[in-house]
């Protein structure tokens, strides 16, 4: 199963923090010092209850209801029994999953692989990684937005938090006005829309008696919408000849659904979250660019190949 990037990173962090890794960065002369002796696994501090130990390293309870809950959110939606949620398939998983792999960790020490180099610089990389995603949390947690903001953005933004308005439309294309202008006339007489459709239209709705069904502003051409969703033509008026790229139309209104006003008690929540994100990004920029001003920044683009 795939994971997300930075839950791989979080994994990797709760792998390496439960099976005893006391060091990431070491120099060139403790690395060469380590290469002759042979590692011992440090012994960790666990969070909670004790639920298993393999050799001489415990594996909390803590670490371990957060690794599986980790695993949980990585599930597909579209795959919900693959979660772990009763105590049988955790212990399952503590089992097949986290006690198998601490074996592999362990024999991996026996064998050295903690001195590789490639080890030790993934392992740099790695707390690079994570003391960027640290600090990242410790600023975006101090943000926050007042009521006023949030009842402001909403009556700024009213307008566009509507829900989006569809409009059932029924409709018939000529490939001429004359022929358009004889329907017309047709259908002011009590002619029934959807016969003269199904006879006359040229659009491919013609089979469904011009019926488009539900359509949202930008579905159809510009020409059309204008029509369509004019506030001067009303469920069950026909509106009068227009032009549209497809030909000389002449449409029905047929019902209308949706454009309604939330009210701010119902937004609040969703317009709080987003300005938050929007307020996270704007400190997260500042703090970038006050850094990168105060720093010796050299790029060699020449060595990019």
């Amino acid at each position: 199963m795939r994971l997300n990037f930075i839950s791989c990173i979080i994994l990797g962090v709760i792998f390496i923090g439960a099976l005893g890794c006391d060091k990431i960065k070491l120099s060139v002369s403790k690395k060469a010092e380590i290469m002759e002796t042979k590692t011992v696994p440090v012994v960790p501090q666990v969070k909670g209850p004790i639920v298993a130990k393999v050799n001489n390293i415990p594996i909390g309870l803590e670490d371990f209801n957060q690794e599986v809950e980790i695993y949980n959110a990585n599930v597909p939606d579209d795959r919900p029994e693959l979660k772990i949620t009763t105590r049988e398939q955790k212990v399952n998983y503590l089992k097949n999953e986290v006690v198998r792999r601490t074996l592999l960790y362990q024999n991996a020490l026996d064998k050295g692989l903690d001195r590789n180099e490639d080890v030790l610089m993934a392992l740099d990389k790695t707390k690079m990684q994570l003391l960027v995603m640290e600090l990242v949390k410790q600023v975006s947690q101090k943000v926050d937005v007042s009521s006023k903001e949030i009842e402001d953005y909403y009556n700024t933004y009213k307008e566009q938090l509507k829900e989006p308005e569809e409009r059932q439309v029924m409709e018939i294309v000529s490939s001429n006005e004359q022929d358009a202008r004889d329907i017309l006339i047709q259908l002011l007489q009590g002619g029934d829309f959807a016969t003269l459709a199904r006879t006359n239209s040229k659009s491919s709705s013609a089979k469904n008696g011009g019926d488009l069904g539900f359509i949202k502003l930008g579905e159809k051409s510009p020409q059309f919408d204008s029509v369509a969703f004019s506030d001067s033509l009303e469920v069950g008026k026909i509106s009068s000849i227009f032009k549209t790229p497809d030909g000389y139309s002449i449409i029905k209104l047929e019902g209308k659904r949706g454009g309604k006003q939330k009210p701010l008690s119902e937004m609040w929540d969703d317009i709080k979250k987003g300005l938050i994100f929007l307020k996270q990004q704007q400190v997260i920029e500042e703090m970038i660019g006050k850094l990168s001003r105060d720093a010796k920044i050299d790029i060699y683009e020449g060595e990019i190949k």
